[in-house]
C-alpha cells in the first residue's frame, strides 16, 4: 500500500504541477485579451479530482482492497499512458493549455499533436486516469464514481469549451 500511496501522491505532485503552468498560461493569454467562460464549473472539477486522490487512499486502505498484479500493473501502464497524453497536450498547446476554459481572440484551433487525432484528447487522459489509477488498487467504488461524476462534469464542461472556441475563433481555421 506505500507503493500506491506513493503513485496517487506522485499525481497529486503533477496536478499541482498543472495547477501552477495554469496560472502561467491564464497570464499569458490575459495578456493577450484570453476570454475565460466556465467559472461556475471549475470548482467541482478541482473538487472531483480532489476527490479522486482521496478517494483512491481512503477506499485501498479502508476497504482492504488487495493489489492484484494483473490488473494492477495492466492500469498502472495505463495511468502512465494517460500522463504521457496528458503531457501530449500540454506541449501541443503550449501557452494555450489550461486547466480552465481560457480563450484567446483570433487564434486558430489547433489542430496538430493529438488534435488530430481527436478534439478533445486531454479529456481522454482524465477519463482513463480516473479508471485506471483507483483499479491499481482494486478501489472500484471510486473508479465508478468518479467516471460517472466526471462524465457529467465534461457533459458541461465541453458543452462550455466548444461555444467559448466558436466564439473567439476564426470560422474554421486550423492551426
Amino acid at each position: 500500500m506505500i507503493w500506491y500511496a506513493a503513485l496517487v501522491l506522485a499525481v497529486a505532485g503533477e496536478r499541482v504541477a498543472e495547477l501552477a503552468l495554469a496560472v502561467r498560461h491564464t497570464r499569458w493569454a490575459r495578456a493577450r485579451g484570453g476570454v475565460e467562460s466556465g467559472r461556475g464549473h471549475y470548482p467541482a472539477m478541482v473538487a472531483l479530482h480532489t476527490a479522486l486522490l482521496a478517494g483512491c487512499l481512503v477506499e485501498a486502505g479502508t476497504a482492504g482492497r488487495p493489489f492484484v498484479p494483473l490488473l494492477g500493473w495492466a492500469m498502472v501502464a495505463v495511468v502512465l499512458a494517460a500522463q504521457a497524453l496528458r503531457w501530449w497536450c500540454v506541449r501541443t498547446l503550449g501557452p494555450r493549455w489550461n486547466t480552465r476554459v481560457v480563450v484567446v481572440p483570433g487564434l486558430p484551433l489547433v489542430t496538430g499533436g493529438p488534435y488530430r487525432l481527436l478534439r478533445h484528447p486531454n479529456y481522454v487522459a482524465v477519463a482513463a486516469e480516473g479508471v485506471a489509477l483507483p483499479l491499481v488498487h482494486g478501489a472500484w467504488v471510486t473508479a465508478v464514481v468518479f467516471t460517472v461524476l466526471n462524465a457529467l462534469l465534461m457533459a458541461v464542461r465541453v458543452r462550455c469549451e466548444e461555444t467559448a472556441l466558436a466564439s473567439v475563433s476564426p470560422a474554421g481555421a486550423p492551426a
